[in-house]
């Protein structure tokens, strides 16, 4: 297709495809001639992924770039294609980045609950992933104001994460390609968080009417 089919096909702009181009976000099409390229489905998809990573995930376009370097490293295996690919996403670990009581508390707590589960990988990698720093933090925070949450509270909640975790996978193996795979990943973390917080709050809402009434 020509770049005209392609900003039709895409709901994006000629003006904003081309940004792109120009940004390194979005590869060149196969030339055909001096002045005209022609794109395939692979650059749909990578569009629809540049705009949930700038639009509803809010990324420095750098930031983006560095996450699309890594969707596109077929040098590594999956989980650490993606993995380094999720770990540019901001995460809040400079939140409280002291060390005090509450930090080693948590950071125990933490070591503890992957223990428990048997969460091996996520153990080994530790505190080289920003995901477990944050998670270290947010237990902090709660401890400092009085909310002891141990390994045995968290637990129960991990569980019905990983079962999350599994549906999220599962989905992303229904797309063909290694590439779909990877970049369906990276989308599905900006773009599930809303629903998942989303549905939260009304299972909240409903377990309260039905123990509590209206």
């Amino acid at each position: 297709m020509r770049l005209a089919e392609l900003s039709e096909r895409s709901g994006v702009s000629l003006a904003t495809i081309k940004y792109y181009l120009r940004q390194g976000l979005l590869a060149p099409g196969i030339r055909i001639s001096a002045t005209t390229a022609e794109y395939d489905e692979s650059h749909l998809r990578r569009l629809r992924l540049v705009r949930a990573l700038l639009q509803v995930g809010r990324l420095p376009v750098a930031t983006a770039r560095k996450v699309l370097g890594h969707v596109d490293d077929d040098s590594l295996g999956r989980t650490m294609r993606l993995g380094a690919a999720l770990w540019e996403l901001p995460h809040e670990t400079e939140a409280e980045a002291e060390q005090d009581e509450s930090t080693a508390a948590a950071q125990v707590e933490v070591d503890r609950l992957l223990g428990k589960l048997g969460w091996d990988s996520a153990r080994e990698i530790g505190a080289l992933s920003p995901v477990h720093r944050s998670l270290v933090v947010a237990v902090a925070t709660l401890m400092r104001l009085g909310y002891q949450w141990d390994a045995e509270l968290m637990a129960p909640y991990a569980e019905l994460m990983h079962q999350a975790a599994i549906r999220d996978l599962d989905f992303v193996e229904t797309h063909p390609s290694e590439a779909e795979k990877v970049e369906t990943a990276v989308a599905a973390a900006i773009l599930f968080r809303p629903v998942l917080d989303a549905l939260h709050r009304l299972a909240q809402e409903e377990e309260s009417a039905r123990r509590y009434g209206l």
